[in-house]
């Protein structure tokens, strides 16, 4: 799947035209350069449009054809979501496709003209001389189903980041009208809890009804009320500080938070139920909710950001592609702190993390290496430092079940562990 600098350099033939492109919303800057860097044309502005991309390939062929280059690739920044057309456009085209780091065109710009100034006509020409000298990174475009896979995770992750905002906004508007609701309620999203904001939110309604009209509320929607808890929330109405002045806007707004709230959690539902079934035709992925800690979120999460398996040839790609391998600080006798690179995608990384916290708690090989690796005699591991190994440990995990189709096997590892600590 990748090259190492040099093989990226060794592509870069006379046949070659390197194009780079300063990619904007409205319209797109492009320059063409060979392999030694010399230009080959000038400027192109084209506009993000179906025009736009007509004079981007005309452009490019009356190039390739005066040049004699019988190639093409073309490098970009990954400048949020506005290449995303632009680059499906030049994939079809049979364009090979290279993304350079933002901070590697910053750090460059000045060496050409010694000034760190940024226009149009600068950058795309830094960005093709990065792509001649091999530091870009190919470029994956998921199709078909793991495109499909990203989408559905990216939407659940939008419809939960909506609901942790109307949570907020419900605690903030509990802290102004209702701050003694927190001492009946551990959370407000409970059954109980929505059932009492929905029809009597505010203490002034509670005092109103009393214990009677609250279990009577209750009665209706749960299935064992409780009267001890309904004497509770009384006596914290009456005793409440919480603000008076504006109530009956401020029931509204209660009540629309929570309409919205439950909507949203009708929509999760339906995205998860569509994030499984589109999990299970991942061949070999349903194996990975047999390890114990592994949901089916976290999976999908992680196989979306993955994408096909067969482009990989070793599991550390992975872990680069996480941001989990390592870097060092040293120079001279001083060596350096250790720590993880964070280049990478931060949606598995983060993903690799949030999966291994159940993992510590319900898988028993895992939480075997972890003491371990805490523990060892030779080497001892802080908690982070573990919990990054065995990121790396589950990523190769993943990587083998994927690869080859085979099942997890815990008793297997145990073994492997124990094997290794008589040797040790």
């Amino acid at each position: 799947m990748k090259s190492t600098q040099n093989e990226k350099i060794l592509q870069m033939k006379f046949e070659t035209l390197i194009v780079g492109i300063d990619v904007g919303k409205e319209n797109h800057y492009a320059r063409a350069i060979d392999f030694r860097g010399i230009e080959q044309a000038k400027l192109l502005r084209f506009s993000n449009s179906a025009q736009g991309f007509e004079s981007l390939d005309n452009w490019m062929s009356d190039i390739m054809q005066q040049k004699g280059k019988t190639e093409a690739i073309v490098g970009f920044e990954p400048t949020g979501h506005y290449w995303f057309n632009l680059g499906d456009h030049l994939k079809k085209k049979g364009h090979k496709l290279a993304i350079v780091n933002p901070y590697h065109v910053k750090c460059t710009k000045e060496l050409d003209d010694n000034s760190p100034t940024k226009n149009d006509r600068k950058d795309p020409k830094t960005i093709a001389m990065l792509v001649k000298d091999g530091r870009y990174r190919d470029v994956y475009i998921p199709e078909d189903l793991y495109q499909e896979l990203r989408e559905a995770v990216s939407e659940h992750e939008r419809l939960q980041n909506q609901v942790n905002a109307i949570s907020n906004q419900v605690i903030r508007w509990l802290d102004i009208r209702f701050p003694e609701f927190n001492t009946v309620y551990k959370a407000w999203y409970g059954i109980a809890a929505i059932s009492t904001l929905k029809h009597c939110p505010t203490p002034a309604k509670i005092v109103e009804i009393g214990v009677e009209g609250v279990m009577r509320v209750w009665q209706r929607e749960l299935k064992k009320p409780s009267l001890k808890r309904a004497n509770a929330i009384v006596q914290a109405a009456k005793r409440s500080i919480g603000r008076t002045a504006g109530s009956v806007a401020a029931e509204t707004a209660i009540h629309n938070l929570l309409v919205q709230y439950e909507l949203l959690q009708e929509q999760i539902k339906s995205q998860e139920m569509l994030m499984q079934e589109l999990l299970l035709q991942v061949p070999n992925a349903g194996n990975l909710l047999d390890i114990k800690g592994v949901g089916m979120i976290t999976a999908t999460v992680i196989i979306s950001e993955i994408g096909d398996i067969n482009r990989f040839q070793d599991p550390r790609q992975i872990l680069k592609m996480a941001g989990l391998n390592l870097r060092e600080n040293s120079s001279g006798k001083h060596k350096g702190k250790t720590t993880i690179s964070k280049r990478g995608r931060k949606r598995l990384r983060e993903g690799l993390f949030r999966v291994m916290i159940p993992m510590l708690a319900n898988n028993e090989e895992f939480r075997m290496i972890h003491k371990r690796n805490l523990t060892r005699e030779q080497n001892p591991l802080n908690k982070m430092q573990s919990i990054i190994a065995l990121c790396g440990k589950l990523v190769r995990i993943i990587y083998v079940m994927l690869k080859k189709g085979v099942v997890y096997n815990g008793e297997k590892l145990v073994s492997d562990i124990e094997r290794s600590l008589k040797a040790a």
